[in-house]
């Protein structure tokens, strides 16, 4: 049985996590976030809940499928949105539908991956500043000089950026291979309104809106997704990659005004007479400094290194949770054949 770290609980890390465990191996996963979810966590305010990150999901894989109909079962995800709009750069609104299948969790995006960490060791709140091969194998080390081990492997999903220095002392072609890819920011702000969101001659439950042009990307509305009819009128607004590039160190207050600003402008012509949006009673802003996969690595979408260390994440694979997660399975995948061939 091998013994693994697992360097971010994003959904790379917890789908590498639950493949190991499938075949007899122990996962420990390490994060420095509160809690499991990367950009698929959600934000609380008061008894309502808001995605921060992914709004949801498509899936096109067959394994990937098969894993969602479990999650599915276990009342963690739900097919959504049934349609969306997008408005083009005339100001035109178009409805889309497609046959493409979509989902997101339930009762937020954050309870698939709550639900995905349950059955493993986390360490969360916990920052892996060093690794040390030991005689007796791997050691993670945080800011406080705690360690942790020992470990025969350890996979490093966080973001390039971030795996680099890790994987820099060790192994040389890992840490190249963090070089080569490239990760996109993206601001992604929260307005909550003390009435509905009226546009005339759109449909009263309009789920989802994407601009083509302007700052915003995309807008959703939370309140429309399963099992949240009962909250206040609040959406999710997430910033084009460009402009968040160019607003990246901005006060998220500041960025929560413009973007907001920019939603009003983006829907004046189906807004009533008055052409405003309805009374804020909340806002917000959270960045994702490393958001979207820019630039991947050819295939495999995972990496071995020397002396146990591995490599995995959607900047291997592409920019889906369903790239995330399969990127996971194949390393753990993988670790497990050499664990075999041993």
């Amino acid at each position: 049985m091998l013994q693994v770290a697992i360097i971010g609980a994003g959904f790379s890390g917890l789908a590498c996590a639950g493949q190991l465990r499938r075949h007899g191996h122990r996962a420990v996963l390490f994060d420095k976030g509160r809690g499991p979810g990367g950009r698929g966590s959600s934000r609380r305010e008061g008894d309502e809940s808001l995605d921060l990150g992914a709004q949801y999901f498509s899936v096109r894989d067959a394994a990937f499928a098969a894993e969602v109909d479990r999650w599915e079962a276990a009342g963690v995800a739900t097919p959504w949105p049934p349609s969306s709009y997008r408005v083009d750069a005339s100001g035109a609104w178009h409805e889309e539908g497609d046959d493409q299948h979509r989902y997101c969790g339930t009762p937020r995006m954050s309870a698939i991956t709550r639900h995905l960490a349950a059955p493993h060791e986390l360490f969360a709140a916990t920052r892996v500043t060093r690794l040390t091969d030991r005689l007796d194998g791997w050691w993670l080390e945080d800011p406080q000089g705690d360690s942790y081990g020992p470990f025969d492997r350890v996979v490093v999903t966080a973001p390039a950026a971030q795996a680099e220095p890790l994987l820099r002392p060790h192994d040389e072609a890992l840490a190249q291979a963090c070089r080569e890819i490239r990760m996109l920011p993206c601001w992604s702000a929260w307005v909550r309104f003390d009435t509905a969101l009226t546009l005339e001659g759109i449909d009263a439950d309009w789920p989802v809106v994407r601009f083509d042009q302007g700052p915003l990307r995309l807008a959703v509305r939370q309140n429309r997704k399963p099992g949240r009819e009962h909250q206040s009128e609040t959406l999710s607004l997430l910033a084009r990659d460009e402009w968040s590039q160019r607003h990246l160190e901005d006060d998220a207050e500041d960025v929560a005004s413009r973007l907001t600003a920019a939603l009003q402008k983006a829907l004046a012509t189906r807004l009533p007479t008055a052409s405003s949006l309805p009374q804020i009673t909340a806002s917000g802003a959270h960045r994702w400094r490393y958001a979207t996969a820019d630039l991947t690595l050819a295939a495999p979408d995972h990496r071995l290194g020397e002396d146990g260390l591995a490599l995995a994440g959607d900047g291997l694979r592409g920019g889906r949770i369903e790239d995330a997660w399969l990127s996971g399975v194949h390393v753990a995948e993988a670790l497990h054949r050499t664990a075999t061939d041993a």
